[in-house]
């Protein structure tokens, strides 16, 4: 019997395209030997990448459980914004130069991040930035 963190590993990537295609996961848990992913998606075709990806690591769909209805309006918002990884070396200023033009804008990224950021020197290789719209 696979454990959530077991269940998480093996549907890593389907995970990946989650955030790739911002869609919003609303409620990621184990249930009855199940992992469950719930959320929006801001077109079908967004939908259908991750059911795609679903499908290819188990097209038996024995050990998981989505649902991903469509929002229009994670369309409107996904369109303002990027997604960006942290790599090493990087810093909020060096990102900002990258998307702006400019590196004084770093605070935009800091505050469309405040969820998860806590102090704009403090990033670590990995994170998953939202990059707001200029």
């Amino acid at each position: 019997m696979a454990s959530f963190e077991d269940l998480k590993k093996k549907y890593q990537s389907v995970l990946d395209i989650v955030q790739q295609q911002n869609v919003q996961m609303k409620n990621l848990h184990f249930e009855g030997n199940k992992l469950i992913m719930k959320g929006a998606a801001p077109t079908q075709e967004a939908a259908n990448h991750v059911w795609d990806e679903i499908k290819r690591i188990n097209p038996k769909l024995d050990d998981i459980a989505a649902d991903f209805p469509i929002d229009p309006n994670l369309a409107k918002s996904a369109s303002k914004q990027q997604m960006y990884t942290v790599k090493a070396g990087d810093t909020l200023s060096k990102i900002s130069k990258q998307f702006y033009g400019e590196s004084n804008k770093y605070m935009q990224i800091f505050e469309a991040n405040r969820d998860k950021l806590d102090d704009p020197d403090k990033i670590q290789p990995g994170q998953q930035l939202k990059i707001p719209a200029a």
